[in-house]
C-alpha cells in the first residue's frame, strides 16, 4: 500500500484508507535553513480537543514535559532538539481505540522553542511534513508537506485527526501562529504560565 499525499485543507478517511488502523504512528520533520545564528529546536505536541474546541483539562497537552495522556491514547515518543538527520523528528503514537468518547479531534502542533529570542521562524524551516504510519504493519497511510512560506510565524498546526461519525479522518491544516506554542495552546483552552 502507497500513502497518498495531500496538500492543505485536503482530508483522508483514515479508516476508509487503511481499515486496520488503529495505532497511528504521527511522524513529524524538518529541516532547518543553514544560518549563521542560534541553532533550531523545533517541539511537537499533542491537543486532545472536545466538541466545543477546547481541551477537557491541563492533562489534554502532550508535550516534552508531559509526554503521555492520562488514558495512554496519545504517547510522545520523545524531544528531538536539533532536527539533524533524515527521517522524523520527533514522532507521536495515537492509539485510535483508546480515545476518550467526549475528544473529537487531535490537534497536531509544532512550535520553534524560543523562537523569539533567538529571532526564529518557520520562513526559516524547510522540508516540513507530517505523516501518518499505521505502527502495527508499517505502512504509510497518509502525508502533508508544508511548502508555504510562513516567515512570521512561530508555531503551526500541522494536522488534524478527527471524528466524522464512526470514521477517524486526517486534514491538512498548516494554520501558522506568530503568537508561538503559547498562542495555539491558549486557543485551545490550556492555561500557561
Amino acid at each position: 500500500m502507497s500513502s497518498l499525499t495531500l496538500t492543505k485543507g485536503n482530508n483522508l478517511s483514515l479508516t476508509k484508507a487503511d481499515p486496520g488502523l488503529e495505532r497511528a504512528l504521527i511522524g513529524l520533520g524538518w529541516d532547518p535553513r543553514t544560518t549563521s545564528g542560534e541553532a533550531f529546536d523545533l517541539d511537537a505536541s499533542a491537543l486532545l480537543v472536545g466538541a466545543d474546541g477546547k481541551v477537557r483539562s491541563q492533562d489534554d497537552f502532550i508535550f516534552y514535559n508531559q509526554l503521555q495522556a492520562k488514558d495512554g491514547s496519545v504517547v510522545h515518543l520523545g524531544d528531538n532538539r536539533s532536527g539533524v538527520g533524515d527521517g522524523d523528528d520527533e514522532q507521536i503514537l495515537i492509539d485510535l481505540s483508546l480515545i476518550a468518547a467526549d475528544v473529537d479531534r487531535v490537534v497536531i502542533v509544532v512550535s520553534i522553542d524560543q523562537a523569539d529570542a533567538r529571532g526564529q521562524n518557520f520562513g526559516q524551516i524547510r522540508g516540513a511534513y507530517c505523516r501518518v504510519l499505521n505502527q502495527d504493519t508499517d505502512q504509510a497511510v497518509v502525508r502533508y508537506d508544508l511548502s508555504e512560506d510562513a516567515a512570521p510565524e512561530t508555531s503551526m498546526i500541522f494536522a488534524e485527526i478527527y471524528r466524522n461519525r464512526a470514521e477517524w479522518k486526517f486534514r491538512a491544516v498548516g494554520q501558522g501562529y506568530a503568537t508561538g506554542l503559547h498562542g495555539i495552546a491558549t486557543d485551545f483552552g490550556i492555561s500557561l504560565d
